[in-house]
């Protein structure tokens, strides 16, 4: 069985933040199979809902970002995923906006919610998948930035994103971590090299 995880902060406050994307693409893919979300089993401070095949759960926790965590040891616990088998799926303010980012495992790089991930499971070897929301104004604090709404200009490109980001999440479910780096990770290097050399 698979986890897909995607991250955010509940609340209306931190709707349609740009930290919340993770959030978004699990919404999407949910809303793309008509899966209503429930409250997470025993008590894990989560949403969740099955894949109609019973092969994959998705799940948006609750705890707020910096705890995420907690959360989601209790959901590989409770569904006995393997690592490999967990996808998160975060925001990076570190990659251009609208690009995305698969990697089976590796650091926080700088990210709390992945930090909290990291230190609940006690291992880095979980796929991730992170979707670029941009740096913005470098001298604008980096929490304001990633807290702040998703601005007019910028809403087609994250939506897009988004909606790339609950393809590759699909494509993770049938097919594994490799499928998707091969489809989005070079996908998004091809535009890179296409939008250099105009």
């Amino acid at each position: 069985m698979k986890l897909v995880v995607g991250l955010g902060n509940p609340g209306k406050k931190y709707h349609e933040t740009r930290h919340n994307v993770g959030f978004a693409a699990v919404q999407l893919l949910a809303e793309r199979q008509h899966l209503a979300w429930e409250s997470a089993p025993r008590g894990i401070d989560a949403l969740s809902v099955k894949w109609q095949s019973g092969g994959a759960v998705l799940a948006k926790p609750l705890t707020f970002m910096n705890l995420s965590g907690q959360a989601i040891v209790g959901l590989v616990q409770f569904y006995k995923i393997e690592v490999a088998d967990l996808l998160v799926i975060v925001d990076e303010a570190q990659l251009e906006m609208g690009r995305l980012r698969a990697r089976p495992s590796g650091s926080a790089g700088g990210h709390n919610g992945l930090k909290s991930i990291i230190a609940s499971l006690g291992t880095e070897a979980f796929p991730r998948l992170r979707i670029g929301v941009g740096r913005g104004n470098t001298r604008r604090n980096l929490a304001d930035h990633v807290l702040g709404k998703i601005e007019a200009a910028e809403r087609p490109t994250i939506e897009e994103a988004v909606r790339r980001a609950a393809d590759a999440a699909e494509m993770f479910i049938t097919d594994g971590i490799l499928a998707v780096m091969n489809a989005f990770n070079r996908k998004d290097d091809r535009a890179t090299e296409s939008e250099g050399t105009s």
